[in-house]
């Protein structure tokens, strides 16, 4: 086909044909980019041409088309379009191999070229996950390793811990046009990994809707731990009280063990136990004491306590001696509130609790006692005072001559006639 090809321009040239309009043209082409395993439409054009042959050649310089003439015989290479003015063909299931320089050419007197670079992705495969064994044990330490290969270029591995990006230590090696990339992760496994989902994800230009990933959940074994739950927090003599023993543990320590004191159980009539649960359906004071909660996997026995201190139940008058409702005055007329609380009041369950004190009353009574003993302190300390400077008055008057306080205030001027009227007495 390529020998007819040039047979065919060595003759238009020997013929002396003139290709007019195409001398001052040159194709025009596109680099192209597609994904490994899509379609490659390599389109060349020419603004005006009469009648020339446009060819399209690929990187090894093997004719494509000639015009509307297939050349090479490749079922994946279709025509597309062919005018005198556009040649477009399609390689459909683009290989790493199809990728390099395509030439178009426009056979006028010298050939015109024109050169664009076919790009092909390399589609990463899907990640693998290695180094994970299961079950692992609490203290074990391991490497995640994630890997995936044919990628072009290099691909992106990120980790996540339950889609909580994590740091990992990536390595790029690189295979012909593709790369395997290698990301590591260590770790150092506790209870709290039990369950944990680790996802290796691969991101690349060829991925342009989603990403490829693959994860991997933690199951790691580990000795048992106990909690107590109860029902109410401050059990009473009567009242229904549930104790549930929650063993954490895997595997699941499964069943548990109740104990009291140390030893079994007592009135197992009345304590009931149910799987996990100690259940109490009237509790009174001989329930009392530590009662203790067991569990055990292959891995260690855990244990939790609960101390059971039973109180009194609040007593509560009966309602054979309660006492009788309040009677209320025989009259017709209406009740005015003195009657009411007189009535009230006055029948009143001499055994009942006393309410809550009136502040208010308290704090007036104080008041009005405080009142009272300051207003009497000021009363006595004026006639005090008062008596008291008449005495020593009286007194001075007739000192001089009396032989005690009585005689002197006798003697005392203008108290002879109103002596007996005036002596003072003093107990």
């Amino acid at each position: 086909m390529m020998v007819k090809q040039h047979m065919l321009f060595t003759l238009y040239s020997i013929c002396g044909i003139v290709l007019k309009g195409a001398q001052g043209q040159f194709p025009i082409v596109q680099n192209m980019t597609v994904t490994e395993g899509g379609i490659a439409n390599l389109t060349c054009r020419v603004e005006h041409n009469d009648n020339t042959s446009l060819q399209w050649s690929n990187p090894a310089q093997q004719t494509l088309f000639f015009g509307d003439k297939k050349a090479l015989r490749d079922n994946r290479i279709e025509l597309v379009r062919a005018t005198s003015q556009e040649l477009t063909i399609s390689i459909s299931e683009v290989t790493l191999a199809d990728e390099g320089m395509y030439t178009c050419s426009l056979f006028t007197m010298p050939v015109k070229t024109a050169k664009a670079f076919l790009t092909v992705l390399g589609v990463p495969k899907k990640p693998e996950i290695n180094g994970l064994t299961k079950p692992l044990l609490e203290g074990d330490q391991i490497t995640l390793t994630c890997v995936t290969s044919g990628s072009k270029p290099a691909a992106d591995v990120r980790w996540f811990k339950n889609e909580k990006e994590v740091k990992g230590a990536k390595e790029v090696n690189a295979s012909g046009k593709t790369f395997t990339v290698k990301s590591s992760l260590q770790l150092l496994v506790n209870r709290h990994d039990d369950g944990v989902a680790y996802t290796c994800r691969v991101d690349h230009v060829s991925l342009t809707a989603t990403h490829e990933e693959t994860t991997q959940v933690l199951e790691v074994h580990y000795a048992p731990y106990v909690e107590i739950k109860h029902s109410i927090p401050a059990p009473l003599e009567g009242q229904y009280l549930k104790l549930e023993c929650v063993p954490h543990g895997n595997p699941s320590p499964d069943p548990v063990l109740w104990t009291k004191d140390g030893g079994e159980l007592p009135d197992l009539d009345r304590v009931i136990v149910e799987g996990r649960e100690l259940t109490f359906m009237s509790l009174n004071k001989t329930d009392n004491g530590t009662y203790r909660c067991e569990a055990t996997n292959h891995l260690g026995t855990s244990q939790a306590e609960y101390k059971l201190v039973v109180k009194d139940a609040p007593t509560t008058s009966s309602p054979s001696t309660a006492s009788p409702a309040p009677t209320l005055p025989d009259n017709t007329g209406p009740l005015d509130s003195k009657d009411l609380n007189s009535a009230v009041t006055g029948n009143r369950d001499p055994n009942a609790l006393p309410g809550p004190p009136d502040h208010a009353l308290i704090g007036g009574i104080v008041a009005v006692v405080v009142f009272a003993t300051l207003c009497l302190i000021i009363v006595l300390g004026r006639y005090l005072a008062r008596h008291k400077g008449t005495y020593l008055t009286n007194e001075a008057k007739g000192a001089d001559d009396a032989p005690d306080a009585d005689t002197a205030i006798i003697n005392a001027d203008g108290n002879h006639a109103h002596a007996e009227e005036k002596k003072e007495y003093f107990i």
